[in-house]
């Protein structure tokens, strides 16, 4: 199935005929990203952001309030890009605002006024502009590495547009506007981000490893990443945040892979399950060495599947030694691969796992990769039945979904391995 999706997607990209009813393979290998049905702007989104509005646009080009700390890097337009900070019209403890960390079980309302009371002011800068960052990136990355809350104030050239920007890979963001200038009061330093900034001898991948280590918050390791914070002196760049969202999730989770790639097996099939947002996700370990696979199923009237009659599943897997491609099911991939990682790591031991969701028509937007991320965490918090052959647990998970198992087995390669070929422990 790999190879002719992306067949199918290089043979769209090529063409410059416009696909009216894209068929879910190509809304989920694109999710509005790299507009592969050859629209100019993703259909899909634009309706989402139309009954997301609020109000046509707000009434004044002057913020003052504490960011959350919140910055923002975008994509459009690299290596040159806009960055810019993110700040509420209000003061006091905002912290809230922009940690997904603590986002989890909040009404999708409640996040959606989380982003649109967060204003961006957009500047222009080079990727390589890390490397001697300008007054603009200076203050940016002074703002990510304050510890709490900072006082801000913020003037854009007009007034900014109200429209809620959505993605599968990044949260949603709202309000934003040309930056005019920008000033933050003396912040709050955490002072574990500073050292690694400050070491321009740490490579960066050290950098996120360090920090995850010393209790970072993911998301705020990688919003630093973004601002070209980390890295020897002379290769440090400027990363758009949905790409330094994955780099992050995935430097971290084959770091814990490695450490749980020395602990011994789980001691039989477990399987895990938890609802949230209308989604539905199932986990399987298995008592063997480090395998994983995710994947996802969107229904129809879901964010990608709106053409489509019937269920649409895309996933990917890695073996022991790990992959060597991106995950053509995206970012969320490493998001569920680190939390996975973080589970076994936990507990000392070593798992091959399958891990499968279900997206329901209830879940309207998306929310981003966090959201994936903190449900699988969740996930392995609950309690998990105990099995002693493989075929019960994955009787027992798939019974918690709606498609059929013969599906979900012709779908998954490690499950249809586990049914089909005879291992040497047997003889």
């Amino acid at each position: 199935m790999a190879a002719s999706v992306t067949g199918l997607e290089e043979e769209v990209a090529r063409s410059i005929e416009v696909v009216e009813s894209p068929p879910a393979w190509m809304c989920l290998a694109c999710r509005g990203a790299k507009l592969l049905c050859g629209k100019p702007r993703c259909p899909i989104i634009v309706k989402a952001q139309a009954m997301a509005k609020l109000n046509a646009s707000m009434t004044t080009n002057e913020i003052a309030g504490s960011s959350p700390p919140g910055v923002f890097v975008g994509r459009l337009g690299y290596p040159r890009v806009s960055i810019g900070p993110m700040v509420p019209p209000r003061f006091g403890d905002t912290s809230v605002l922009d940690t997904p960390e603590e986002w989890l079980g909040r009404s999708i309302d409640q996040i959606v006024d989380y982003r649109y009371s967060l204003v961006r002011g957009n500047s222009k800068a080079s990727v390589e502009d890390a490397r001697d960052p300008g007054r603009v990136l200076s203050s940016l990355q002074e703002l990510a590495m304050a510890a709490k809350p900072v006082d801000t104030e913020l003037k854009l050239t007009k007034a900014p547009r109200r429209i809620l920007t959505l993605s599968e890979d990044t949260q949603p963001y709202g309000p934003s506007g040309p930056l005019d200038r920008f000033r933050i009061d003396n912040p709050s330093v955490d002072r574990r981000v500073q050292t690694a900034y400050y070491d321009r001898d740490l490579g960066a991948a050290g950098a996120v490893g360090e920090l995850y280590r010393k209790g970072v918050l993911v998301t705020r390791i990688q919003k630093a990443f973004s601002l070209g914070m980390f890295g020897i002196g002379a290769r440090r760049r400027i990363v758009p945040t949905r790409w330094s969202i994955t780099a992050v999730d995935s430097s971290i989770s084959l770091d814990l892979i490695e450490k749980v790639k020395h602990h011994p097996t789980i001691d039989g099939y477990r399987v895990y399950s938890f609802g949230v947002y209308d989604n539905q996700y199932v986990a399987i370990l298995m008592p063997e060495p480090w395998r994983f696979e995710w994947i996802e199923a969107w229904f129809p009237n879901t964010t990608w599947n709106q053409f489509t009659r019937e269920p649409y599943m895309i996933g990917d897997y890695e073996e022991y030694f790990g992959r060597t491609k991106y995950a053509r099911v995206g970012g969320c991939y490493y998001s569920t691969r680190l939390a996975v990682g973080e589970a076994l790591e936990r507990e000392r031991r070593q798992a091959a796992a399958i891990v499968l969701r279900e997206t329901y028509p209830g879940f309207i937007m998306p929310l981003g990769v966090w959201n994936v991320r903190e449900s699988i965490r969740a996930l392995f918090r609950q309690p998990f039945q105990k099995h002693e052959t493989f075929r019960s647990a994955m009787d027992s998970a798939l019974s918690m979904l709606r498609i059929s198992k013969a599906r979900w087995k012709r779908e998954s390669v490690l499950i249809s391995r586990e049914l089909t070929q005879t291992k040497i422990s047997a003889f």
